[in-house]
């Protein structure tokens, strides 16, 4: 399957400024990228006389289609080729019969990708993460080392109790459900699922009721199903480089302002432990957890903008 046969994200489309809406001439292509026996899916805005490359990456209650409405397609009118990825279980993507995906997986596919993508040309790459992917950027640029500079509109350590208690559905979940998920792991039943939409705060995702309802009923989003497995493994994941001692680039943290599930104050300790690199946070006017209101969705576009054409 792919997005030109799914009805979703249209009607998602729907409730954006028409502006963001595609056309026949402006929407992205369909690519596909082969990754361990994944089968990865690519949304591309392809322009070989851009003169930088983002990469976008979705958290846990988007897809990648969902990035290209917002940032993949808004970029690239700015004259930016962008590559948003579906991660194995999320979009598009065809996981490998039999495979149990882990955020591991993830990070490592993101910096194989950039590593492809180096090899084409020399043009510098940032990273843009939504959600979950804010942090994943961070352990992405840590790992692969080449990338330019990273954008987040949150950076959340899950291994801090704090962030946990926040983000999870609620504290059973935070302070049992997700060790429980190690165990399970461990003792060989790290195949079971349950909702994410159980596991974390999803009814925060967007502050638009009808773009929630929208995305809660979306497999391929906000209604995946997520094994024990991963929640372990994205709980727990272990930096190759911790904040500490971050040297490989400049960060951009791009907070919504009424983002109900991960408030700005949950990204401050990460920020005040970069000691290496610039950081730096801009705040969008009127948005919530995944923006569709204005002025947020211009603001954040103009922001990735500066930021990339300082640092490039």
């Amino acid at each position: 399957m792919v997005y030109k046969q799914q009805i979703a994200w249209k009607k998602l489309e729907s409730n954006l400024p028409e502006k963001f809406h595609f056309t026949e001439e402006y929407k992205p292509n369909e690519e596909w990228w082969d990754w361990i026996g994944h089968r990865v899916h690519l949304d591309t805005f392809r322009n070989e006389n851009a003169d930088a490359k983002i990469i976008l990456l979705h958290g846990v209650g988007t897809n990648g289609r969902q990035l290209s409405l917002i940032v993949g397609g808004p970029l690239a009118n700015k004259n930016y080729e962008t590559i948003a990825i579906d991660m194995p279980t999320y979009g598009m993507t065809q996981v490998k019969k039999g495979e149990i995906v882990t955020y591991d997986d993830w990070v490592n596919l993101a910096s194989d990708y950039i590593d492809d993508e180096s090899k084409k040309d020399g043009r510098p790459i940032f990273l843009y993460g939504l959600s979950a992917g804010g942090m994943e950027t961070f352990h992405v640029a840590a790992k692969n080392k080449k990338v330019k500079g990273i954008i987040g509109m949150t950076f959340l350590d899950q291994r801090k109790q704090m962030v946990r208690d926040e983000t999870s559905h609620d504290i059973f979940m935070s302070r049992i459900g997700i060790p429980a998920a190690g165990l399970m792991r461990k003792i060989g039943l790290g195949f079971l699922k349950i909702p994410m939409k159980i596991a974390s705060k999803m009814y925060t995702l967007a502050n638009n009721d009808t773009v929630l309802k929208i995305m809660l009923h979306d497999k391929t989003s906000a209604g995946n199903l997520a094994t024990m497995t991963f929640l372990d493994s994205y709980g727990n994941y272990k930096p190759e480089m911790e904040p500490e001692i971050f040297d490989t680039c400049p960060v951009l943290l791009t907070q919504p302002a009424l983002d109900r599930w991960t408030p700005k104050y949950l990204s401050i300790p990460f920020l005040a432990a970069l000691k290496n690199v610039e950081h730096e946070i801009v705040d969008l006017e009127n948005g919530g957890h995944y923006p569709v209101e204005q002025p947020a969705l211009d603001e954040l576009v103009e922001a990735i903008n500066y930021f990339i054409k300082k640092y490039k």
